[in-house]
């Protein structure tokens, strides 16, 4: 694949507004620019949003397990002290 591969999109007016819109506030160079950020930006927060839901979900498994194991080892804190 070509590493600057040519793409055509149309936008309705309101979209096509806002990119004009954030161009200015960016302070970007071109609307490709805008979309690229933008794409960039939805990855991140979806990639993020997965991470987050798997530790959610690593944590749920885990604890029903969790107070019996800090009772164990609430037990063994003053083993063998005076």
């Amino acid at each position: 694949m070509k590493n600057n591969t040519k793409s055509s999109i149309t936008l309705p007016a309101p979209e096509l507004e806002l990119v004009i819109d954030l161009m200015k506030t960016l302070k970007a160079k071109s609307k490709v620019e805008v979309i690229r950020r933008g794409l960039t930006l939805l990855k991140e927060t979806t990639d993020r949003k997965s991470l987050r839901d798997s530790f959610k979900k690593a944590s749920e498994a885990t604890r029903g397990t969790i107070q019996s194991e800090l009772d164990d080892l609430n037990a063994l804190t003053s083993e063998g002290l005076d």
